[in-house]
């Protein structure tokens, strides 16, 4: 898969690391001379240029990649390049990174965000998910947070507990995707047995939220 990161700063050099060791292509653009430095991460294609300006996304051939990912540290930059990567180069998949809370409304689909990641709100959420359980951590928004993952961690007296999948009465809007149990990922049948302490990932919609915690803690 190729994958364009709009950004090398700590944030796009890791991305492209990982991307990297699981064999995609990866392209990286920043407009800082300082921080194009190709023997960084040997592998990775580096452009020097402004990734809001088309002129050097032609350059790029961006209309190539599959992914687009905005992830420098200024919102109104993601945006822009979500939307020049959605609109003038038909990008399958685009992510953008939310550095500031206060502009998480705009990472919509209006903006050609499929997925916007808010830092702030991933790391309260991890902090959230290592103390809450029996509570709805809600973890990241997709597409443009009309759907959100949300987690719940199976607490001792969840009325689930010992039983099967099938049992759990879930709204409409909301599906369990996977339990992580141990060093284990499960993909959840009708017959797997739900445990104390299973962590039960959803993808819902927010107002399923409340639904969701009371089919699974009661």
């Amino acid at each position: 898969m190729k994958v364009a990161i709009a950004g090398a700063g700590a944030v796009g050099r890791s991305i492209a690391r990982e991307l990297l060791q699981n064999d995609h292509q990866v392209l990286l653009i920043d407009k800082d001379p300082a921080k194009v430095v190709p023997d960084a991460i040997p592998g990775a294609r580096w452009q020097l240029g402004d990734a809001c300006e088309v002129a050097n996304l032609d350059e790029a051939d961006l209309a190539e990649y599959e992914v687009v990912i905005g992830a420098t540290g200024d919102d109104k930059v993601n945006l822009v390049v979500s939307l020049l990567a959605k609109t003038e180069y038909s990008v399958r998949r685009v992510v953008a990174r939310i550095n500031h809370p206060a502009n998480e409304w705009l990472f919509t689909e209006a903006w050609g965000v499929d997925v916007a990641v808010s830092t702030p709100r991933v790391l309260a959420a991890l902090v959230e998910e290592a103390v809450e359980v029996g509570d709805v951590v809600r973890l990241f928004s997709l597409r443009g947070g009309q759907a959100n993952l949300v987690e719940v961690t199976l607490p001792p007296q969840a009325p689930c507990a010992g039983r099967a999948v099938r049992d759990l009465t879930l709204p409409k809007d909301a599906a369990l995707v996977a339990i992580a149990r141990g060093g284990r990922v499960i993909t959840p049948s009708d017959e797997e047995p739900l445990e104390t302490g299973d962590e039960l990932l959803f993808i819902a919609l927010p107002e399923t939220e409340s639904a969701i915690r009371r089919a699974v803690c009661g």
